[in-house]
């Protein structure tokens, strides 16, 4: 079991100069209030770059609070919950180590753990991080997309309960370890046969073990 620690939507689109995209809406402030989740992600919330950020499976961005707290020693610096984008910021759930598949109940909307974030130029334009892509990768700490199986209400403090676990163990870390070039063959069969596996992922597991 978790809880909710911060639910945050966009405050304000900012610039993303030298992106393609033009806006980002990455800027992302806590709210106090109740908000309604669906498939369309947090209501209040709002994605620019639809063709990467627009999907069903990232509808909630989850990431967790002890994780901040590890960056803010390794950064040297205060991290605010949703500075990296998130929507939920979480305590007492290790994003890195959940198999993909898992179903939790937070507040009244029941979320799925669908696919790990992959970090972009606009995640290190806005953190303004040197090697910022390599480092948040190398650290394997990427936080977890979620799906919307049913919608909801979600407000700090709900709690984050584990409903339903898949039998495989491919993690979110596997999956981002995959997408990232991993070469262990055991662990690319597994997240090649996994059928939570998001297709791009599974695509990248069958061309690596071709190879």
């Amino acid at each position: 079991m978790g809880s909710v620690v911060s639910l945050n939507v966009v405050h304000a689109t900012v610039p993303d100069v030298g992106g393609s995209v033009g806006i980002t809406a990455i800027d992302k402030r806590p709210v106090s209030d109740r908000r309604a989740v669906t498939t369309d992600g947090v209501a209040g919330d709002k994605r620019c770059d639809m063709k990467h950020h627009g999907h069903p499976d990232q509808a909630v961005y989850a990431y967790a609070r002890e994780d901040y707290a590890w960056w803010e020693t390794e950064l040297g610096m205060s991290l605010e919950s949703g500075t990296f984008g998130d929507n939920l910021t979480s305590y007492g759930i290790d994003w890195t180590s959940t198999p993909v598949g898992t179903v939790i109940q937070v507040g009244t909307a029941l979320l799925q753990v669908s696919t790990p974030r992959i970090p972009c130029g606009t995640f290190a334009r806005w953190l303004g991080q040197d090697q910022w892509v390599k480092r948040f990768t190398q650290s394997g700490r990427s936080g977890s997309y979620l799906r919307v199986l049913e919608p909801g209400e979600i407000g700090i403090g709900d709690d984050m309960v584990i409903v339903e676990q898949p039998s495989h163990d491919v993690t979110i870390l596997d999956l981002f370890e995959v997408y990232n070039g991993a070469r262990d063959d055991e662990q690319l069969r597994r997240v090649a046969a996994c059928v939570d596996t998001p297709e791009d992922i599974r695509e990248k597991a069958h061309k690596a073990l071709a190879n």
